[in-house]
């Protein structure tokens, strides 16, 4: 079990420094570029719009500057943490730890039509009983995906990003165990100002698993996501609401993040889940948990 632990722990330690290093990087390019006040980054002046004698952004501008950032990066939180359930007895059989490895890859600068851009996703969510005798897993979810993007400028603003994607999500068991869910979705991501974001997502199941038919009544259709950040950039604060079958029977993910350094994108992660799907395997089963740990974010103004 300690082994399990330690090989655990050593697996988010190394993403740290990949994603430290990425992030770093992204950094670099932004300052050098000379157009760019020092005092702020290049994804803070696009998003602000900020206007001087020495910087005349354009929409195209905008987009050809994204699209020289690096094209791999964190795509949803990366992140390893540990907790218990709130509506069971505290034991080894309702405490676990889950953990979350996401990633993109643009393909294509926005050169497609309509100024769109080709791109990969990645997501692999894992529930680990970490605290029974030899630790198993108990479920792991793996979620590619594929989709074309478009970023969305107005008045010499970087505003947000709409995404047309396929995706794939199964636990990769076979037999009765066996979850599948294959979804058309299309989703989008809007900068209200610098502090808060809103995220929309919709999709349209196709080709379910036999074992899991009735899954979309305890997934949903799609979610709704708000984050806010505060202005020192310590704080990060997120709310997704997912509802199920009717309106009133919503999931609920709400998480704080504290940054631990200025000078990277790691954070203590706290996360409160209430609802149903979690897990794939499980999708019926209520949870009630709250969890905590570390989480490596991408950029606040990351346009996916």
């Amino acid at each position: 079990m300690k082994r399990n632990v330690f090989i655990g722990l050593f697996l988010i330690l190394c993403l740290s420094g990949l994603f430290a290093q990425e992030f770093s990087e992204q950094k670099d390019i932004a300052l050098q570029d000379s157009t760019v006040k020092s005092s702020s980054s290049f994804q803070e002046t696009i998003l602000s719009g900020l206007r001087t004698d020495q910087l005349k952004i354009s929409e195209k501008d905008i987009i050809k500057r994204i699209d020289s950032l690096p094209a791999f990066s964190i795509y949803k939180d990366n992140f390893f943490i540990t907790g218990v359930s709130l509506h069971e007895k505290l034991s080894t059989e309702s405490a676990d730890a889950k953990f979350q490895i996401s990633f993109r890859q643009r393909l294509t600068s926005s050169r497609l039509p309509f100024n769109t851009f080709l791109y990969l996703t990645y997501t692999q969510r894992s529930f680990w009983d970490i605290y029974q005798e030899s630790s198993p897993f108990r479920d792991i979810n793996y979620n590619p995906g594929i989709g074309l993007g478009r970023y969305i400028v107005h008045n010499d603003k970087l505003k947000g990003a709409v995404f047309l994607q396929i995706e794939h999500e199964s636990n990769g068991k076979d037999g009765e165990l066996s979850r599948d869910f294959n979804a058309i979705s299309l989703s989008g991501k809007y900068f209200v100002n610098e502090n808060l974001l809103l995220r929309l997502n919709l999709n349209a199941p196709f080709l379910l698993g036999e074992h899991n038919k009735d899954i979309v009544d305890y997934r949903g259709l799609g979610y709704f996501t708000a984050e806010y950040r505060t202005s020192d950039h310590k704080w990060w604060f997120s709310t997704t609401f997912n509802p199920r079958n009717n309106i009133l029977s919503v999931n609920t993910n709400v998480s704080a993040a504290y940054k631990i350094s200025d000078k990277l994108n790691q954070y203590l992660y706290m996360e409160f889940y209430n609802g149903r799907g979690d897990s794939m395997l499980n999708y019926k089963r209520y949870d009630l948990n709250v969890r905590v740990g570390i989480c490596i974010k991408s950029d606040f103004y990351n346009a996916f």
